[in-house]
């Protein structure tokens, strides 16, 4: 059985769609571990109640980012995990840590990536007056919210939407595209070709609500 080990700052709300999926519809792996930078984080708890084994490695505990990665990937590695799984985990990662993870470090994010990397998506996605918006499950690279396409959701932009009202209905379409895709890198039904990603059965890779802004 494959294992995964996710990672979390927060909630971990796209954490526990993984935790449901895996459990729920009978997945030939298992959550190995949630693991946080925070000690604080509500996710742990969450995953504690499951009887999920959890780790914190504290950033504010390393005098640079390269300690902090290091200690928070031998923490990973005690899990031997076959996907890596970002849930919310802000953190900046180097790019050892990625390099080290390569093709098994997967993230999240909230716009339709190349558009709008970065932080305050929502914000700068109704600034520019865009009528689709949506959320990316991409693999990880040393370059900030970039990477292999895996799945995408699209999320028309209603005339009357805010940040909180966009922000809801876009994590609706993270918490079913993340477990998804996840599932698919357990089943190995995807490959990677550069920077295209090709399905070789499964479901589409393109999620669009019926929903037309006008």
């Amino acid at each position: 059985m494959k294992k995964i080990v996710i990672l979390i700052s927060g909630r971990g709300s796209n954490m526990e769609a993984i935790v449901q999926a895996c459990t729920n519809q009978g997945w030939a792996a298992r959550v190995a571990a949630v693991i946080s930078n925070e000690p604080d984080a509500p996710g742990l708890a969450y995953a504690t109640k499951l009887g999920i084994a959890t780790g914190v490695v504290a950033h504010q505990d390393y005098g640079t980012r390269e300690a902090f990665d290091d200690e928070l990937a031998r923490t990973i590695d005690g899990f031997g995990p076959d996907v890596v799984a970002l849930a919310g985990f802000m953190r900046v990662l180097t790019p050892g840590f990625v390099r080290h993870y390569a093709g098994r470090l997967v993230n999240v994010h909230p716009s339709l990536l190349p558009a709008f990397p970065g932080l305050h998506t929502h914000r700068r996605a109704l600034d520019a007056g865009t009528k689709i918006t949506g959320a990316t499950v991409h693999l990880v690279t040393d370059q900030l919210d970039h990477g292999p396409i895996l799945i995408q959701a699209a999320v028309p932009v209603q005339p009357n939407d805010t940040e909180e009202t966009l922000s809801k209905r876009v994590l609706d379409k993270e918490h079913q595209i993340y477990p998804q895709a996840v599932r698919w890198m357990i089943e190995g039904t995807l490959r990677i070709q550069g920077n295209q990603v090709v399905q070789t059965e499964g479901e589409p890779q393109l999620l669009v609500e019926a929903r037309v802004a006008v």
